[in-house]
């Protein structure tokens, strides 16, 4: 029987240390059953009460890095990666477009003013559905954790949704955090589709990304230079360094194309076989 210990989550909470939760989530990043058993058994051994999360995603990673080969801790950094996208230069909402394009949708523009009934808005983006449904989408990025998306979000999207009726048939509020159950219930009473970390169920942000490939270039742990000639270049996702053969690349980027060649095996184990 599993001793019981307290840990303290990113938002303050005191909760149950749950074994099963870090092995479901290593395996979701990749690792066999067996590795995964394996990374849960060590932290379970190693964690004291009143340790934060934070302390036990490092030691995560730690026994993860033993198995790098799969490319398996990086995956496991990607709600991490996600949060250094702004800062590293990648707009989020760029990264939500190519979300919603590898999902079908049509993208018409970034940051578009629309005129409204009484004002004009600035929109985070503008897009169709195979149902030809004009979408206003909002976007709201954190670079912590800990920090829902709640009630005031899903108001001032839906506010300006109504402002601009006449010119959008739904809305959308997209984030990279979790968002509040008020969130979720107002938007569910306003008709206002949301996505975000773990929500919808089984269909989240997350998962999207998981099961697309849709890796964000900051999960492949590049220093500020590289990050920053990639974010020249424009090449946001993983699978934009295979695009290009190493030297083509290099020339592009100016990488070293030893370097390159190293970005693009470690690109390819993260896609896997996608």
């Amino acid at each position: 029987m599993r001793r019981k210990c307290y840990i303290i989550k990113s938002d303050g909470r005191s909760v149950q240390f749950n074994f099963d939760k870090v092995k479901t989530t290593c395996m979701r990043a990749g690792a066999s059953n067996k590795l995964a058993t394996q990374v849960a058994k060590k932290i379970s051994e190693k964690i004291y009460p009143g340790i934060h999360t934070r302390q036990i995603y490092r030691m995560v990673l730690e026994e993860l890095a033993i198995d790098d080969q799969n490319a398996v801790g990086h995956r496991y950094r990607l709600k991490e990666s996600i949060m250094q996208m702004g800062p590293a230069g990648f707009p989020f909402e760029n990264y939500v477009s190519a979300i919603l394009a590898a999902c079908g949708f049509d993208v018409k523009s970034h940051r578009s003013k629309v005129k409204g009934t009484c004002v004009t808005h600035e929109i985070d983006i503008v897009a169709t559905d195979d149902n030809l449904n004009k979408y206003l989408i909002e976007c709201k990025f954190h670079n912590s954790s800990g920090i829902y998306t709640g009630i005031k979000e899903a108001l001032y999207t839906h506010a300006r949704f109504l402002d601009l009726k006449e010119q959008f048939d739904k809305e959308m509020l997209v984030c990279n955090t979790k968002v509040s159950d008020d969130a979720i219930t107002y938007g569910a009473c306003v008709g206002q589709e949301i996505l975000s970390w773990r929500y919808p169920d089984g269909k989240g942000l997350e998962k999207i990304i998981e099961d697309k490939g849709l890796y964000p270039i900051t999960i492949l742990g590049l220093n500020k230079k590289e990050l920053q000639k990639l974010s020249e270049n424009h090449m946001m996702l993983v699978k934009d360094l295979l695009d290009l053969d190493s030297y083509q690349l290099s020339k592009q980027v100016q990488i070293p194309g030893r370097r390159i060649e190293v970005l693009q095996s470690l690109a390819k184990r993260v896609i896997g076989n996608l």
